[in-house]
């Protein structure tokens, strides 16, 4: 089945209709109206730089149910020492420059362009979007993440560490938070051994988008209740 072209209006194919990599339709714009009719669909963007806009829903989907967090010995030792501080939508710009920056192993580059940047941080400015931000001692941002949240889900989109444990930090700390306030899936995207190892798992696409059609209904929390307790 050939690619779907999007052009002016966010008429996304069925998610079933997507390529057995995940591959469901390319062009169209970045514009909030685009992101969130897709999140709600279970479709995300994720493109290189000088490439059209190119939409995905893989199947399996990586999820995390809040309430099946796994957090290792060592990690719960560093979270009773409050070994960092974390914030959330104290620095929305500067996680999501760090995370198209800090280096990943095996990967060349960053697919958060700089469009990608500009769509997600007016994402923020109107409530959708959030960061969780890691701070070490020295008031240094050492760790981070971001993603969009609807309903009861949150949407993950990247992370990053300039220090050991500092990411998964602000993401116990994050998916705690979530849990507390009613959250009931958080959506990792792509399968990785990390995610993994903090209680995530795949699940079928059709449930997925299931889920997302029953939580994405609730309506979301505003933005001013994003803060730690």
């Amino acid at each position: 089945m050939a690619i779907k072209v999007l052009n002016s209006v966010p008429d996304f194919p069925p998610v079933e209709d997507a390529q057995p990599d995940g591959l469901l339709a390319l062009g169209g714009q970045l514009k909030p109206d685009w992101l969130l009719k897709a999140y709600r669909l279970g479709i995300f963007p994720w493109f290189n730089e000088g490439d059209p806009v190119l939409w995905w829903s893989p199947n399996p989907r990586m999820v995390l149910f809040p309430e099946k967090l796994k957090v290792s010995k060592s990690m719960k030792q560093l979270l009773a020492k409050n070994a960092f501080r974390v914030s959330m939508n104290q620095g929305f710009s500067e996680v999501i420059a760090a995370c198209a920056e800090v280096p990943r192993q095996g990967q060349p580059g960053t697919w958060i362009t700089r469009d990608m940047r500009q769509a997600y941080i007016r994402l923020h400015q109107l409530g959708h979007a959030h960061s969780v931000e890691v701070w070490n001692a020295q008031n240094e941002l050492v760790g981070g993440l971001y993603g969009v949240a609807i309903g009861k889900v949150f949407f993950g989109e990247s992370m990053f560490a300039r220090q050991s444990n500092a990411s998964k930090f602000g993401f116990i700390r994050l998916v705690q938070w979530l849990h507390k306030h009613g959250f009931e899936l958080i959506d990792c995207q792509m399968e990785t051994s990390h995610l993994a190892s903090l209680g995530a798992e795949s699940i079928a696409r059709e449930h997925f988008a299931a889920l997302l059609q029953r939580l994405t209904a609730h309506p979301s929390l505003p933005a001013k209740s994003w803060k730690l307790d």
